[in-house]
């Protein structure tokens, strides 16, 4: 028999364990009204007023076509009305390029052909922060704390250089729409929410997969809103896409090397031929 702590225990996880699927059901439906949240009330009231605009055809009644018509107007009103300020994503595309392109200019400049390295959050004094390792030669050399603890932008031992990551704010981002800590999580967390939140929450992608094999993730995303941004990237900031990613797949390898407390490189990153789906591979070390 169990004892009376044991049993007390037990309880309580799954007590735990039915709010988080409380919570999870709660954050889809904030999700959809986030997309709509005007939307019931709107029909509502369009549907209202067509009945008060049809019900003046056997009643005459011209108050009736007033009423109808107002119910009418307020309905289609709130159909359009959103509290979500949305910016065309050229304009967001046009912000991040010039940024990425004085970073590809450095790196080009400096002659620096390591792949950059996504330190994990033992390596920051604050966890929103965020560190992409590049190091100077073509060998993964992973820098010890003691040395990125410094704060500076280069390193002599190893050499290399310390930028912030371009998808520092993206990643920051998923985790206040999850409502957690990537690094309280795993990579089992990841592979049930980010597709939910990338398709749902965020509504910035179509569909998307994360595969786990070894130390080898494999990230499919389709119908990216990055997509454009992804293309003009690879023609302009070429250092930049081989060596640590763009906005997107860079957000993603922050949350993975959260998750996981090991540094996370990009292998590479494959867009299809029509631009539509971006195949991203990531490598854990340690």
């Amino acid at each position: 028999m169990q004892s009376e702590p044991e049993s007390n225990i037990q309880t309580l996880i799954k007590k735990i364990q039915q709010l988080e699927k409380e919570k999870e059901t709660l954050r889809i439906e904030l999700w959809k009204h986030k997309r709509k949240p005007s939307g019931i009330v709107g029909y509502t009231l369009l549907l209202m007023g067509i009945i008060a605009l049809i019900s003046t055809i056997p009643y005459a009644s011209s108050i009736l076509a007033f009423i109808g018509l107002g119910l009418a107007f307020w309905g289609a009103l709130l159909l359009y009305i959103k509290p979500i300020r949305y910016v065309k994503a050229s304009l967001l595309d046009s912000t991040a390029i010039s940024t990425l392109t004085t970073i590809d200019r450095v790196i080009a400049d400096l002659n620096y052909k390591g792949k950059g390295i996504y330190l994990p959050p033992r390596y920051l004094k604050e966890f929103k922060a965020g560190i992409v390792f590049v190091p100077s030669e073509r060998t993964i050399v992973i820098p010890p704390i003691e040395e990125v603890a410094k704060e500076k932008v280069f390193l002599k031992n190893p050499r290399g250089i310390c930028v912030a990551p371009p998808g520092l704010s993206l990643v920051n981002l998923y985790e206040k729409e999850l409502g957690t800590d990537f690094a309280k999580a795993d990579l089992n967390y990841l592979q049930s929410n980010l597709p939910k939140l990338f398709i749902e929450g965020l509504e910035m992608a179509e569909d998307l997969e994360l595969n786990v094999e070894s130390n080898i993730i494999h990230v499919k995303i389709v119908g990216s809103i990055y997509a454009d941004l992804c293309k003009e990237l690879r023609k302009t900031s070429a250092n930049v896409c081989s060596s640590f990613g763009c906005p997107l797949c860079g957000s993603i390898a922050l949350a993975l090397t959260r998750a996981t407390g090991k540094p996370i490189i990009i292998e590479k990153a494959e867009p299809s031929e029509d631009d539509k789906t971006i195949e991203a591979y990531y490598k854990s070390l340690e």
